[in-house]
C-alpha cells in the first residue's frame, strides 16, 4: 500500500478556499453505513521450491474450496450531509474513499446500515462509464445519458464540454490514447454538464493546470447554488482545502474525523507526516543493521 498525498500544487492554489454557501435541508443520510467483501478462494500460494509443483497443482483445488476472505472496506460510519456543501474526502490508499461513493450510488451492496437521499445520487468518476476504445466523442454521449441527460441535451452541450475539458481535437480519438490527465479533465467536464441533486467526483481533479482546477471549483460552486451536494474524493490536501468547505477523513474504512475543512485537513497533514518519519526510520534502522 502506498501512502500518497499531494503537496506539490501550484503556488496560487494555496490561496484558494472554498466560498461559503447557506447550507440547506439535508440531503443525504447515512446511517451505520458499513461494506465487507467476501473473496472466494483468498488462501495464500505455497512457497516454490524444488519438488514441490506437483503437490501444488494437486492441492490447489483442496486448498481453495470453500476459502472465503473478509475485507471490512466500510466500517459503520454515520453522517449527515446538507444542499449546499462541498465536502472533501481524505484518506491514503486502501482507506474506502471510492467505496463509500460507490455505496452511496448504489454501486456495490452495503452489509449494514442505510443510506437516505433526496435524489438519485450521480458518481462520476464515469470510470464504470466511458470505454477507452471509444472516442472521446462517443463517451461524452455514453457520460451524458449517464449523468440523465437527454440526446439533445447532451448535443447542445458538446461544445461547452470539450471547451472546459481542454482536449481539442483529440475527442474524435480514442480514449485509449489520452494521457491520464486527458482523460480526468473529460470525465470531469462531463460530470459537470448536469446539475444533479448529489454529485460525487472521484479523484476527477488529481491532474490539470492552475486554469483547469480554477474553472472546476467555479463550476462546483454553481451546482452547489442549485442547492445541490457535491463530495470530492482526492489525495490532495490542496485541492479539498481550496474547494471544499467540510472535510471527512476516512482510515481503514472508518471515519477518523468530520468537520471544517481546515480543521481535518491540518490533522491528517499531520497523520501523514507521522507515517513518514516513521517509514523513514524503520528505513534508517534497516540500512544500520546492514
Amino acid at each position: 500500500m502506498t501512502d500518497e498525498i499531494d503537496f506539490e500544487v501550484d503556488a496560487e492554489d494555496l490561496d484558494q478556499v472554498a466560498t461559503q454557501k447557506e447550507v440547506g435541508e439535508p440531503s443525504l443520510v447515512v446511517d451505520d453505513l458499513s461494506v465487507t467483501y467476501r473473496i472466494v478462494g483468498g488462501g495464500h500460494a505455497p512457497t516454490e521450491t524444488a519438488g514441490s509443483l506437483l503437490r501444488r497443482v494437486v492441492g490447489r483445488g483442496r486448498r481453495h474450496v470453500g476459502a472465503v476472505h473478509e475485507v471490512k472496506a466500510i466500517r459503520n460510519v454515520s453522517f449527515v450531509a446538507r444542499q449546499g456543501e462541498a465536502i472533501g474526502i481524505l484518506g491514503i490508499n486502501g482507506s474506502g474513499k471510492s467505496t463509500l461513493l460507490r455505496a452511496i450510488a448504489g454501486l456495490v451492496p452495503s452489509s449494514g446500515g442505510s443510506v437516505y437521499s433526496v435524489g438519485a445520487p450521480s458518481l462520476l468518476g464515469v470510470n464504470a462509464v466511458l470505454m477507452s476504445q471509444l472516442s472521446g466523442e462517443r463517451n461524452i454521449m455514453v457520460g451524458g445519458l449517464a449523468m440523465g441527460l437527454s440526446p439533445k441535451e447532451v448535443n447542445a452541450r458538446f461544445d461547452d464540454i470539450v471547451e472546459f475539458s481542454g482536449i481539442g481535437d483529440s475527442v474524435y480519438l480514442p480514449m485509449r490514447t489520452y494521457s491520464s490527465g486527458m482523460a480526468a479533465r473529460l470525465r470531469f467536464a462531463i460530470s459537470a454538464a448536469a446539475t444533479p441533486d448529489i454529485l460525487m467526483i472521484d479523484e476527477a481533479l488529481a491532474t490539470g493546470d492552475a486554469d483547469f482546477r480554477q474553472r472546476s471549483k467555479e463550476r462546483m460552486d454553481a451546482i452547489r447554488d442549485h442547492a445541490s451536494t457535491v463530495f470530492l474524493v482526492s489525495h490532495s490536501i490542496a485541492t479539498v482545502a481550496s474547494m471544499c468547505t467540510r472535510a471527512m477523513w476516512l482510515d481503514h474504512g472508518r471515519l477518523v474525523m468530520d468537520g471544517p475543512v481546515g480543521d481535518v485537513t491540518a490533522a491528517y497533514a499531520e497523520f501523514i507526516r507521522a507515517k513518514h518519519r516513521e517509514r523513514d526510520a524503520a528505513r534508517g534502522e534497516q540500512a544500520s543493521g546492514h
